[in-house]
């Protein structure tokens, strides 16, 4: 019997991974198989990097998942990830391959529950505080008569219906323009945000009311976006926020430029009534006629006392000049003694340099005792011209004491006027019972004429 033919068979080598290369296997493995998913859970251990990214990890009661937001996605999330907020994050697994690792890569993160609402409203209404844009000195004051109002809202419903309403009755004939936006659900922020910008890029309205009815907190939560408060903030005119009832507060609410309690109330706000603008104008017209009044009342006044107060002027005229030519004299005298001082100093200077090149004391101490020389004598000259100035002025103030119609009065004398206020010169002109105003150098007397006296005529010589 021939040998039997005897085949060895040998199983191939398995092949053997890098741990890089297993790594990243794994990794194109997760990304394949489960793509973009959903997580829900409670955030803990979160940490932001210098770079911008956070790190965190989402837990439940059975197991954690590490997880990444880059700053790219970091600046879009509604809110950012603090420990203890529970939340349904979005994202792609990916593994970390220098420490064989998988996690999530978060691109979006919705709150869960009414706590995790609250905690959002909080974080964005702090966040949009610290950048000013609740500052009271940039909200802006309503037109006080808008003709063309923008209202952003649903087109069906009680709001919309109770707006024109009011709108109607306050002052008929308004233009107002409706953009029609979805405030509630899915599409809802775009539409807001639409709305508004078209109002702030068309230039149309004067006025935007951005409005909704009352709802719970998940419900108004559209208002309550970053991308909302900030298109109002960006308006190019006043924006009213009428969202919800009187006790509901939205983030548009401090951002708008007016916040209504309500909208039926913010339709009351943009407009007063008809009887409001005319009662204004009638306060208006009557302070202008009691404006008007007291001028001419005042013109009348200042009329009389001109006879009297003309040869005063004259005289304060007089010498007020000859004052003014004294005040030149002494900015005369002071700038030429500031420029002699100025040229002393200069050659004082030079005197110096030469000195310390030299090193002559002597002189050095011959030119101050000469510039201090030049300052007495420059003194000295100032002060005689201002003497002499004011031995100059001294009549004059004296002639205008002795000329003046008071220093009359005070020897006794009195101005006496009609009662149209021509000064009384002739008895003879003045009727029995006048009236005459009496002028003396301290007060003055009303009297009546009992008798006139008129002055005997001159008789001449034979």
């Amino acid at each position: 019997m021939p040998d039997q033919l005897t085949i060895a068979w040998e199983p191939a080598a398995p092949k053997v991974f890098s741990v890089t290369e297993l790594n990243i296997a794994i990794g194109g493995l997760l990304e394949r198989e489960f793509g973009a998913v959903r997580v829900a859970g409670e955030i803990s251990g979160t940490k932001l990097s210098a770079a911008g990214h956070y790190y965190f990890t989402l837990k439940d009661q059975g197991g954690q998942l590490r997880c990444v937001a880059f700053k790219g996605a970091a600046r879009y999330l509604k809110f950012k990830p603090q420990d203890g907020a529970a939340v349904q994050a979005h994202g792609t697994l990916s593994v970390y391959e220098p420490r064989g690792e998988y996690q999530l890569v978060v691109d979006a993160l919705e709150p869960q529950g009414h706590g995790a609402l609250q905690f959002a409203f909080e974080q964005l209404k702090k966040k949009l505080a610290a950048e000013g844009l609740f500052d009271a000195a940039r909200k802006r004051p309503l037109p006080a008569l808008p003709r063309r109002i923008g209202l952003v809202t649903s087109p069906t419903g009680a709001v919309i219906r109770d707006m024109l309403h009011v709108l109607e009755r306050r002052f008929p004939g308004l233009h107002i323009r409706l953009y029609a936006a979805q405030v509630q659900g899915a599409g809802s922020v775009e539409a807001v945000c639409e709305g508004i910008d078209y109002f702030s890029s068309s230039g149309w309205a004067e006025v935007v009311i951005v409005a909704r009815g009352g709802g719970s907190l998940e419900d108004l939560w559209t208002f309550n976006e970053e991308a909302v408060a900030r298109a109002i903030a960006a308006c190019g005119v006043p924006v009213i926020s009428a969202v919800g009832h009187e006790t509901d507060f939205t983030i548009a609410d401090f951002v708008a430029d007016l916040r209504a309690p309500t909208p039926s109330a913010a339709a009351e706000l943009v407009i007063r009534t008809r009887e409001e603008l005319l009662g204004q104008i009638a306060r208006a017209a009557e302070r202008m006629r009691r404006a008007l009044q007291y001028r001419l009342s005042d013109a009348h006044r200042r009329l009389q006392q001109q006879g009297i107060e003309r040869a005063t002027a004259l005289l304060q005229r007089r010498v007020g000049r000859h004052m003014q030519h004294l005040d030149e004299l002494d900015y005369s005298a002071r700038e030429q003694i500031r420029n002699a001082l100025r040229g002393r100093q200069w050659r004082a200077m030079k005197a110096g340099l030469r000195l310390r090149q030299l090193d002559l004391r002597l002189r050095v101490a011959a030119a101050l005792r000469r510039l201090e020389a030049a300052r007495v004598q420059a003194a000295r000259s100032m002060a005689a011209r201002i003497v002499l100035a004011q031995r100059r002025l001294e009549p004059l103030a004296a002639q205008l004491v002795e000329l003046s119609p008071l220093k009359i009065l005070d020897r006794g004398y009195a101005i006496v006027q009609d009662k149209s206020g021509r000064i009384v010169k002739d008895a003879g002109a003045v009727k029995l019972r006048s009236l005459l105003h009496v002028r003396l150098a301290k007060g003055e007397l009303k009297a009546t004429v009992k008798e006139s006296i008129p002055q005997a005529p001159e008789t001449t010589g034979p």
